[in-house]
Formats: structure tokens, C-alpha cells, sequence
């Protein structure tokens, strides 16, 4: 079902871009790299070219004459774009991921070319977004031409995850693994949280678990659990071990009994080649996954997410290290509203209590100047570090600071004590019970 007279070549691909042009790559374990290398080697004979695009895990390449020819507008910011953003070579978009398909949909940011990475055609020619779906989808039925590298090695995912032959324009042979992320070893403070946090999670529950270790370190501690589900932004290499370890079944699940619901997968070639054709996966676009009122039809919903900081209030910054971007909202606050209205839902925010080797504390006195709120203190439910739970939904400022006070190392509690004091949080004569 290949349409031959669509086949070209990476470098014929990329003098299709024209000057003045914003192109949309696929993201994170999906990025084009062929047409990627192909477009960075003519970069210099392109002005105003605009490239949007969610996580990257290739290699830095943003130089300051890079830029000057074309400019990356990152809807998340992975390792490789931080430099560029933070030195102003690079452009970032704060924005809910529930909500890029809407930008590109309604034509608040136009796409000119959508360029994808997708698994080879079926039969009946339609090829598979694979592992990322999420905001691929929109981008590629929204773009007035699509480019497409098809890749032997990338998965055919199942759900709302495929494209027509007849719906590309051109499209690119490639044969290339898949970069990995492989799930580092869990450190012992991340050990510490998963077990605060694993007795919140009832049996039958459907988990969210965010980027980072810590979800990976809950994810690794589940093993006494029984049918649990999924139904999250992020699929990655702790899920697939705990339906092969039966402790995920999805069997009891509200909506998509049965299935593991996801808008796209990072991890190892393990999982992308475990999601090949499996059928427990059903992969859906963002604009479905992440909605708060699709994610809230999941009873007993657990919503589990990383911060960098919390202050004493309980506003939760995950995206700033004060005003340096460091990443972006992401689906953080989707799941967070999604789990808190679901029956029997929770939303959890886990991060240790210390930086820089214990001399900083991530439970502050307050957020540093030009630090992102990522969660309101109004939208907070529970707050986990490795000395304990913080309860926050509906307590007062001085339970609050109380609750959280008595989650910080015990090198800080002092000093946030005094500073809630200060600011009238507390009354002057309070100490540790």
C-alpha cells in the first residue's frame, strides 16, 4: 500500500520549506531525524522558519547562527533545549497539553508542514503514529502538507493512532531504532516517597504516573496491588513490567475496561516492542487523554506528578528554577483537575525534600522571583516527600504550613517556622508538638 510517486528523499523533503514557513515536528522518541539532519544542513538559506515541537531527545544543535535562520518554539522543554531557551536562542510556549491540538485546529498556530514519524502501512494503507500520538495527530490532519519518515522500526500502535497513505504528501524510507530512555535505578529517598505514597493507592485504582523517578520508583513498589489500570499521558518501561507482573489488568477500570489508555510512550525498545500491535494498549490523542472531564469518568483515579518546589502554601512549581525554564506545565494540572473530580480520586505531587546535596530545601518559605505556579495551592490535594504525606485539600493556611513543615528535612523546619511566624501564618508561639 505504499504510494511510490510519494516517495522522495530527506534532503528533497526538506527543500520543500520554504522562508517564512512553521513546520511541526513529531516529539519525543519520534522525532523525524532524518528530515531534522536534512533541514539543519540548508538552515542557512531559510529566514522566519519557525519549528514547533514538544520534547526532543536528540543532541543540542541551537547555535546562535542556527537561530538566526530558524527558530524552535518548544511546548515542553527537554534536556536538549533548556540552554538554547534560557540564552534566548530558542522560544518556549507555556501552554496545557490538553490544549495544543486546540492551537492547531482552530489556527491560532498555524501548521505548514506537519513533518511525522509513523510504522509502515497496513493492508488497507493506514500507518500507525506509534508511540506518539498525543499532539502528532492535530498537527498532521491540521498542516497544509505532511511529510512522513516511514520507520520499519517504529510500533503499530492501536486506538485513535493512525493516518491514511492518501493523507501524506511525501513520504521518506528510513530504517533507524528509536533513541531510548531507559528508567534509571531508583535512588533510596525516591524508594522512601513510593512508600508513603503506595498506601493511597487502593486496588482497582487508575493511575497517572508524570515523567521522573519517583512515579517510576511507585510504579516499582506495586507489586502487592491487584487489577490495577492506566490511563495517562506517559507510557513507560514500569508499566509494561507491571502487566507482565499481572498487577495491572485494567479489569476494573470505568471507561476502556481492559486497556491501557496513553498519549504517548518513552522508554526502552522493550516497551515499544512489547506495544507493537499489543492490543492492551489504546493510544489517543492529548486533546482525549489528558481532558479533565474524560480523565474524571475514571473512578478512584490517582494522579501522581514531580515538583521542583513547593512553598509553604502549597504552590507547586515543576516547570522554573525561579525565572530559568526549566520544562513546562505538560499534563501536570489536567490530571491533577481530572483526578480531584473523579469518585474516589486523588491527585499527588511527590519531590524530595531537598536540593543540592541537602542545602537547599524544595519545601520553601516561598517560590522564588519569577518561578512558575505550575498547581495552584487551590487545586493541591496531597504533597509527598520522603519524611511523610502532607494532606493540604481543604486546610487552612496554618494547617497548611503545619502539614508541610512536617514533610521538610528536619534541617529546614526551624527556619520555615520562623518565616510563617513572620508572615502572620502562625501564631508566635507555636512549636513542634
Amino acid at each position: 500500500m505504499y504510494a511510490e510517486d510519494k516517495l522522495i528523499r530527506a534532503e528533497e523533503a526538506a527543500q520543500l520549506v520554504t522562508s517564512g514557513s512553521r513546520i511541526f515536528f513529531t516529539g519525543n522518541c519520534a522525532t523525524p531525524q532524518a528530515f531534522n539532519k536534512a533541514l539543519i544542513a540548508r538552515h542557512a538559506e531559510l529566514h522566519d522558519v519557525e519549528v514547533v515541537q514538544l520534547l526532543d531527545f536528540g543532541p543540542p544543535y541551537i547555535t546562535p547562527d542556527f537561530a538566526q535562520h530558524i527558530r524552535m518554539n518548544c511546548l515542553f522543554i527537554g534536556p536538549n533545549m533548556r540552554k538554547p531557551v534560557n540564552e534566548g536562542l530558542a522560544d518556549f510556549t507555556p501552554i496545557f497539553l490538553s490544549e495544543i491540538p486546540g492551537l492547531f485546529r482552530t489556527g491560532r498556530l498555524p501548521i505548514d508542514i506537519a513533518v511525522i514519524q509513523v510504522s509502515p502501512p497496513d493492508d488497507h494503507g493506514y500507518c500507525s503514529y506509534g508511540i506518539e500520538v498525543s499532539i502528532t495527530k492535530a498537527a498532521a490532519e491540521s498542516a497544509r502538507l505532511v511529510i512522513a519518515e516511514i520507520n520499519p522500526n517504529m510500533p503499530r500502535s492501536l486506538g485513535d493512532s493512525f493516518i491514511h497513505m492518501s493523507r501524506i504528501d511525501h513520504w521518506i524510507a528510513v530504517d533507524y531504532a528509536l533513541p531510548e530512555v531507559a528508567p534509571p535505578p531508583t535512588s533510596p529517598v525516591q524508594d522512601q516517597i513510593a512508600e508513603h505514597i503506595i498506601p493511597l493507592i487502593p486496588d482497582a485504582a487508575t493511575l497517572q504516573t508524570g515523567i521522573g523517578g519517583i512515579p517510576d520508583a511507585v510504579l516499582r513498589h506495586l507489586t502487592g496491588h491487584k487489577n490495577l489500570g492506566i490511563h495517562t499521558e506517559l507510557c513507560s518501561d514500569g508499566v509494561m513490567e507491571m502487566i507482565e507482573r499481572g498487577v495491572i489488568t485494567n479489569a476494573k477500570k470505568s471507561i476502556h475496561p481492559g486497556k491501557v489508555v496513553a498519549g504517548f510512550a518513552i522508554g526502552t525498545h522493550d516497551l515499544f516492542e512489547y506495544m507493537h500491535d499489543n492490543p492492551i494498549f489504546e493510544m489517543h490523542p492529548t486533546e482525549y487523554v489528558n481532558d479533565p472531564f474524560v480523565i474524571s469518568q475514571n473512578r478512584n483515579m490517582i494522579s501522581i506528578n514531580s515538583a521542583l518546589e513547593v512553598d509553604i502554601t502549597g504552590q507547586v512549581c515543576a516547570d522554573s528554577i525561579g525565572p530559568r525554564f526549566y520544562s513546562g506545565v505538560g499534563g501536570q494540572l489536567d490530571f491533577v483537575r481530572g483526578a480531584s473530580r473523579a469518585k474516589g480520586g486523588l491527585s499527588i505531587i511527590a519531590l524530595p525534600s531537598t536540593a543540592k546535596d541537602d542545602t537547599s530545601s524544595r519545601i520553601s518559605m516561598q517560590l522564588p522571583l519569577g518561578a512558575g505556579v505550575t498547581t495552584t495551592r487551590n487545586d493541591v490535594h496531597v504533597i509527598a516527600t520522603e519524611y511523610g504525606i502532607a494532606d493540604l485539600y481543604g486546610k487552612s493556611i496554618q494547617q497548611r504550613v503545619m502539614a508541610l513543615t512536617n514533610i521538610a528535612h528536619p534541617n529546614f523546619r526551624e527556619p520555615l517556622l520562623a518565616y510563617a511566624r513572620e508572615q502572620k501564618y502562625l501564631p508566635k508561639v507555636y512549636t513542634f508538638a
